[in-house]
């Protein structure tokens, strides 16, 4: 009977969280007040005039849109249920030099810091094994892809209507409000061992015998604090010929996040000499916990693929699809891994005949997760999962919801498989809540009424994946990526950025609602991160926070 409430009422938060526009049906998504959308009129005029005296990306002030890639910016950590008193009484690996030669094979010039307050990502691997060991039957990683502290500062200003900090934790957005818990704050550096390594696909082998470790942070060049950062310099973004310390990717910061190690830049949970690391997910199936991902992008991206595949690239995304699906792959050959048990996310997207990145097996399909291994794994077909996927005309929320439904009924695995025709990642909400971005690096993304319909968000899928993972009271593992983000900085467009940190916020608010109706505090993490940073200055915040309340 207990077990048949939870569905119910499962089903009913579902209700709750689908929008307007999916309750009417095909509706036409708002756009009344599109004229009256002072940030998107700031994001035209900016990407129009390339100058924009409120902010700019990259290290020349007078140009908008200077640098799109990442930078070495400190980023936050915001704990939940669990604090951050371990580090502080181990002191940060950046003020010992043992620690540094550990971390990084040498001590980096420029690295040691005897006042160092600040942290290493891999420390977030160890924070989450050590709520393990402490007990804790729920671990929830919430990572916003290149959300560093000018992102969610410039988010909090919208929000907010108002400039709410200046340095610190700050607040105006949930999860920097949110006290509902014990909860934490620290800052952590994201830099690599190195950069791009020599590799081969087709035999999973790393060649990187001539390769010196290149990572680091003088923190006398990148600031002690993101807020307190000298906003001229080109260290951040590597560009310091004294001092070049190389920048991080994605799958790098992700595996150090979820495997606790430094590594090359493209891989995804292989070190330098070619050897395979274990992540947390696959280490804590092996104690009986459930484990799970959610993503707004390609469910094959760097970040969630970290948290359970192993390839030597994170281009290889067919094979990483089935390392997080259990199939064999180019790297499990043999012996194909167990598979996650909630895979949910975007990558439904136009075929692609080609892609020489994905090496000799790569499949002529859909890129990131190929037609065949989704039938493979197929529920009616006789594989493990129930399979949820964007069908015309039918609600995503509501395809979702049924599929998570069946495969607890079931006993059964449960995949969502989403996505748009712009490379497969869920429609950007910009900050206005509408779904309707401006120019920006990448171009004009325009979504149709059914982009909107047939695709959950991210905290309906955040929610489908709690409801799955936490069936039968099991302990589980959950990652819940807001990928946009990083997609949003890397294009430039403060409008989608804000939009993006906003969506991931509802998907926090699910989390934390999870566990306070689940009355789990005394057993759930809830670690809130980034796994990189971008370098948006935000010149004059005001401007922003006045389009918050100039917006309808």
């Amino acid at each position: 009977m207990l077990h048949r409430l939870q569905l119910l009422a499962a089903a009913y938060f579902f209700a709750l969280l689908m929008t307007p526009l999916q309750l009417a049906g095909c509706a036409e998504p708002n756009d009344t007040n599109i004229g009256n959308d002072r940030l998107r009129s700031l994001q035209q005029a900016a990407m129009t005039e390339n100058q924009a005296a409120w902010g700019h990306w990259g290290n020349r002030p007078n140009q908008y849109r200077h640098w799109n890639q990442h930078s070495n910016r400190l980023i936050p950590v915001y704990t939940f249920g669990i604090t951050l008193n371990q580090w502080r009484e181990q002191g940060s690996k950046y003020s010992n030099a043992e620690a540094l030669k550990t971390l990084y094979g040498v001590v980096p010039t420029g690295t040691l810091n005897p006042h160092a307050d600040y942290y290493d990502q891999t420390d977030i691997y160890h924070l989450q094994l050590q709520a393990v060991q402490q007990g804790y039957r729920h671990i929830i990683l919430l990572v916003f892809d290149g959300m560093d502290w000018q992102t969610s500062h410039a988010a909090a200003s919208y929000h907010q209507k108002s400039v709410p900090y200046t340095s610190g934790r700050g607040r105006g957005l949930h999860f920097l409000d949110d006290y509902r818990t014990k909860t934490d704050f620290a800052l952590v550096c994201t830099s690599p061992l190195l950069g791009n390594a020599k590799l081969d696909v087709n035999s999973q082998t790393v060649d990187s015998s001539d390769a010196q470790s290149t990572g680091g942070f003088d923190v006398n060049r990148g600031g002690h604090a993101p807020w307190a950062e000298p906003t001229t310099t080109n260290y951040l973004i590597g560009g310091d010929r004294e001092q070049p310390h190389t920048v991080t990717d994605s799958a790098s910061s992700a595996t150090s996040i979820t495997s606790g190690v430094k590594t090359y830049n493209g891989s995804i949970n292989y070190l330098p000499n070619g050897e395979q690391i274990v992540p947390i997910a696959r280490r804590l199936e092996q104690q009986a916990f459930k484990t799970g991902i959610v993503s707004s992008v390609p469910i094959s991206h760097a970040t969630p693929a970290a948290a359970y595949a192993n390839n030597v690239t994170r281009k290889d995304y067919q094979d990483i699809s089935r390392d997080m699906l259990g199939l064999r792959s180019v790297s499990h050959k043999n012996q194909p891994l167990r598979g996650l048990d909630v895979v949910i996310g975007g990558g439904w997207s136009p075929d692609k005949t080609e892609d020489s990145s994905q090496g000799a097996n790569y499949l002529s399909g859909n890129r990131y997760l190929h037609q065949s291994d989704i039938a493979a794994v197929d529920a009616e077909r006789g594989g493990n999962y129930v399979v949820a996927s964007r069908t015309k005309n039918r609600s995503g929320a509501e395809i979702l919801s049924q599929a998570t439904t069946t495969a607890i009924e079931s006993n059964k695995r449960l995949l969502g498989f989403f996505g748009t025709q712009y490379d497969g990642h869920l429609p950007f909400q910009t900050a206005d809540g509408n779904y309707d971005p401006t120019d920006d690096g990448k171009g004009i993304e325009t979504y149709t009424k059914e982009d909107r319909f047939e695709n959950p968000t991210l905290a309906e899928m955040t929610q489908a994946a709690l409801t799955h993972l936490s069936a039968g009271d099991n302990k589980f593992w959950l990652l819940v990526e807001a990928g946009d983000v990083d997609w949003a900085n890397h294009a430039n467009n403060i409008d989608n950025s804000i939009g993006a940190v906003l969506s991931g916020q509802a998907a926090f608010d699910v989390v934390m609602n999870w566990v306070d109706q689940h009355d789990a505090w005394d057993h759930t993490a809830v670690i809130v991160t980034a796994d990189h940073g971008h370098f948006f200055v935000n010149q004059d915040p005001a401007t922003i926070a006045n389009a918050g309340s100039e917006s309808p």
